[in-house]
């Protein structure tokens, strides 16, 4: 148990326990529905006797194809969903965390600059989907790479350093991806580098989850194991150093965690942006700002928020509506709301 769940008291954490059960609860009634919602309906009855047949000996009374739209598309994307949605969560809490600023986003260190330069190339050589993921995964994390070097140029204030070489690096990394997306063919390679921008998950497989998964999980149970930690940082680096607190050495290590998650999301469905920023905010209206407890209900409501996303984005029209065009829909006005609400939660 960590020193703020020791001096928060039983009562508040008897509190959070229940709150992150109920966001449990809901994260899974959000998954079944998602998995019953789609051009291909499916009730609830059939969805639970297909799941069922899997452990227990129930009799097969549907057609195969449910399985197939289940099995095959509609469950890896939804854990898919769900991954990324807590990935980008745990990310943009994390970087808020480090930097004492709640109006940070996970691509504060040019990691969105750097997937989608990394993306394009991949396009461009014909890479087909696993080098377009391995390449923009490779490339968002060579951007904050890069961020970290540039700022140890400078002898100034650590953070704001940082912030600012995250900014030159990611401009860099945008004019570099302006300048594939001028020479690439209009017809041909252009539409298709403009459609990875905007955030898409219909490419969602078995083996993209599996790929997803072996990055993705270890970095979570990281945040989640060294989430108290963040509590230190946040008092600043003089006061975290009176207590013996590695500054430098804890910043890196949620630097690399934040930046892995970051990179592996970009990397599957595109430049998906505001998750990372609202979900923290909601957090904290619910939570307060202990990052104990904030960090799994992100965790939890950036899953719930990025699955309601994009089945939002499969079912609303007939032609799917890019992810990073729902988010933004959806995240602007909600974060307005929350910036006018929640100003007394901010660290």
């Amino acid at each position: 148990m960590s020193p703020s769940e020791v001096a928060a008291g039983p009562k508040v954490r008897t509190r959070g326990g229940l709150q992150i059960g109920l966001l449990v609860v809901a994260a899974l009634v959000a998954a079944a529905g998602a998995a019953c919602i789609g051009r291909y309906q499916i009730d609830i009855g059939t969805l639970l006797r297909v799941l069922g047949s899997r452990v227990f000996p129930i009799e097969h009374t549907w057609p195969e194809t449910v399985e197939t739209v289940l099995f095959e598309v509609r469950l890896p994307r939804i854990a898919i969903s769900m991954l990324i949605g807590a990935a980008l969560s745990a990310s943009g809490v994390t970087f808020q965390g480090i930097f004492r600023n709640p109006l940070v986003s996970p691509f504060i260190l040019g990691v969105s600059g750097g997937a989608g330069f990394g993306a394009a190339v991949a396009i461009l050589l014909d890479s087909g989907s696993l080098g377009i993921q391995l390449s923009a995964f490779s490339f968002g994390a060579l951007a904050v790479v890069i961020a970290v070097l540039l700022s140890r140029a400078y002898s100034s204030n650590p953070t704001l350093v940082l912030v600012l070489s995250g900014i030159i690096t990611g401009g860099i990394f945008t004019a570099l991806l302006g300048l594939l997306k001028y020479s690439a063919d209009p017809e041909d390679k252009l539409p298709v580098i403009e459609f990875w921008l905007l955030g898409s998950l219909s490419a969602s497989r078995a083996s993209v989850l599996l790929r997803l998964a072996v990055v993705v999980l270890p970095a979570l149970l990281l945040v989640m194991a060294l989430r108290w930690r963040l509590n230190l940082l946040v008092f600043g680096d003089e006061t975290a150093k009176s207590l013996g607190v590695n500054v430098t050495l804890e910043r890196f290590i949620h630097i690399a965690l934040g930046t892995l998650l970051a990179s592996a999301s970009v990397a599957v469905c595109g430049i998906v942006g505001w998750v990372g920023l609202v979900v923290p905010h909601l957090a904290r209206l619910l939570v307060g700002p202990d990052h104990v407890r904030l960090v799994p209900v992100s965790l939890l409501l950036g899953a719930i928020f990025l699955l309601a996303v994009d089945t939002v984005a499969r079912t609303l029209t007939a032609a799917e509506i890019p992810l990073g065009i729902v988010t933004a829909l959806l995240g602007a006005p909600v974060f307005a709301i929350l910036l006018r609400r929640g100003e007394r939660s901010w660290m």
